[in-house]
């Protein structure tokens, strides 16, 4: 009779992705490192997993199943006990004839069978899956984190008490975590592995929703159904993590977390807000410890690009970055301090919050609470001898004034406004009630900006596009044959199926040139300022978004979704 490890080796000679050596080598370090056989031949071989998985299915004579389009009934996810399907990462998928089919990625893993009959209380074939097409099936239709849930009902207890147990703990290792700890652990874990800079814990009538901003648009996590019978106990531990007051549910809070995520620094703004149905929590990820993003890496074009260098290492003046929350103007503002950073250059920045720690930077909190307002601080600054000033943003009069005297008394100053385009930036410092004089003689330039989603590489297809359409939009459909062709998001596994991956800028660079600033002295309107800084040669959010969708970065539906609000103005 054969021996269990012969009958393994059998069945991966039987793939013929092997030789007799490296089959040998595969058991040996799997035996000795406690390692699974997928993982062993994964590691030890040039064997990619689903073609792996496709010739063992074969030789096993049971089915290979990618499960990106399946649909699994509920009463066939029940026959399994959550814990089963976590702790085998595995998946039912229907159930024929008195026996129940449930994918796995290992189907050598001891006792599997034998625990999923016992458990279903029927006969199980398997399906052969690749690992994240299982992971992924399990996270849609049981939920993030469904594992810990059911444990927490079965249990039907709390456990709060250990306050410290995730503050500056490396959340990658999750096992020994008491059960809704780990639970809001496995949702900003889930969060950071799909990039997200939002979480947002929504309570409802009857359910608790979970929501995550990627690449700039919200997401809903699923989320196990009896998640809202747990939500003061998560919305508790969430307060406690972030030093607030958890018996305070009236008021709104605000509070921060600091924690490490493989190796990296992450600083959580937590903010919560008292709704019909309790607290509604928020929670802003920045990633401390990442690498500063470089004026190469905004996606401003060439002419831009060269015109802000040369605005950003004047001597003096003022630069602003304007656009809605959320569309990347402090990045740029690092940016630009990453690129002027220097020995010979003392710069001082005021931030709410700072973002990123810069060597070489005087960086300061702001703390209203404590009368550290932006323009108390920018008064400060004035005093300490500083060649550039960064102000997170200028939000009243006040504040502006001190900025416009620091740029005419020899400081450059880089600020964020909030406006919709670059002119209306000039409309709204007016408005604020500073004189037209002023504006027109410490203004050097504004940017206004957006960020759109890139498309994935790996899925993006070129698209036929009605010319009727394009026209319509002012779309420069005379570039097609030259720069085309135009793409489409698909999705596919790289992008866990959007069709997108990461962002990318889109910039109106506003200068004030002399000819421009007889038109802010008039009291001229912001389209009539538009309308001379066109015929200057400035591109507007549009066109600059043409352009990148010529060049197959984004997709028009992208620029249009942002860019629809000014388009509406104008």
């Amino acid at each position: 009779m054969l021996t269990i490890t012969q009958r393994i080796r059998n069945l991966l000679e039987a793939t013929d992705l092997f030789e007799a050596e490296q089959l040998d080598s595969i058991l040996a370090n799997a035996r000795e490192n406690s390692l699974s056989i997928r993982e062993a031949v994964l590691s030890g071989s040039d064997a990619k997993e689903e073609e792996f998985l496709g010739k063992l299915a074969e030789s096993m004579e049971i089915p290979f199943q990618r499960l990106k389009e399946t649909e699994i009934q509920e009463e066939i996810l029940e026959r399994l006990p959550t814990k089963a399907i976590f702790q085998y990462n595995v998946v039912p998928l229907l159930e024929e004839g008195g026996c129940l089919k449930v994918a796995t990625s290992d189907p050598f893993a001891p006792g599997l069978v034998d625990a999923l009959r016992l458990a279903a209380e029927c006969r199980i074939r398997l399906v052969l899956s690749p690992d994240a097409d299982i992971s992924a099936a399990a996270k849609k239709f049981y939920g993030v984190g469904a594992e810990t849930l059911d444990r927490m009902m079965q249990d039907d207890r709390i456990d709060l008490e250990d306050e410290e147990s995730l503050l500056k703990q490396d959340l990658s290792d999750l096992d020994q975590e008491a059960s809704v700890v780990k639970f809001v652990n496995q949702i900003i874990w889930e969060a950071f592995k799909d990039r997200a800079t939002d979480i947002h814990i929504e309570p409802m009538e009857i359910d608790l929703r979970i929501r995550y901003r990627v690449d700039g648009v919200l997401h809903e996590a699923p989320m196990p159904p009896q998640l809202k019978r747990f939500q003061s106990s998560i919305i508790s531990r969430i307060k406690v993590m972030a030093n607030m007051d958890i018996a305070e549910k009236r008021l709104p809070q605000d509070g921060r977390i600091s924690l490490r995520i493989r190796g990296e620094e992450i600083d959580v703004r937590v903010s919560t807000m008292p709704t019909v149905y309790g607290e509604s929590v928020s929670l802003r990820l920045l990633m401390r410890g990442g690498g500063l993003i470089t004026m190469k890496d905004l996606g401003l074009n060439g002419h831009d690009s060269s015109l802000l260098k040369k605005m950003i290492t004047r001597p003096h003046g003022i630069l602003l970055v304007t656009g809605p929350t959320g569309s990347g103007k402090s990045t740029s503002l690092y940016a630009w301090l990453h690129t002027i950073n220097s020995v010979d250059k003392r710069i001082m920045s005021a931030e709410d919050p700072i973002e990123y720690e810069m060597p070489g930077v005087n960086q300061v909190q702001m703390r209203p609470e404590i009368g550290l307002t932006f323009a108390n601080t920018l008064r400060t600054f004035l005093r300490q001898d500083p060649d550039v000033i960064m102000v997170g943003e200028i939000r009243d009069k006040e504040t502006a004034e001190i900025a416009i005297r620091a740029a005419l008394t020899g400081h450059l100053v880089f600020s964020t406004i909030h406006t919709n385009d670059s002119a209306s930036t000039i409309t709204r410092l007016l408005d604020m009630g500073i004189e037209p004089f002023l504006v027109a003689s410490s203004v050097e330039g504004i940017v206004a900006q957006r960020l759109v989603r890139e498309l994935c590489k790996a899925c993006r297809q070129p698209v036929e596009v009605d010319g009727e359409f394009l026209r319509e939009h002012n779309f420069p459909v005379e570039r097609l044959a030259n720069e085309g062709p135009i793409y489409e998001a698909v999705g596919c596994d790289e992008c866990r199926g959007n069709g997108y991956k990461g962002r990318t800028g889109i910039f109106e660079v506003l200068q004030i040139t002399d000819e421009i600033r007889p038109l802010v002295i008039a009291h001229a309107s912001a389209s009539e300022i538009k309308q001379k800084s066109l015929e200057h040669g400035m591109k507007t959010l549009r066109e600059d978004g043409w352009d990148k969708v010529l060049a197959g970065t984004t997709t028009i539906d992208e620029i249009l979704r942002v860019t629809e609000e000014v388009e509406l103005e104008e």
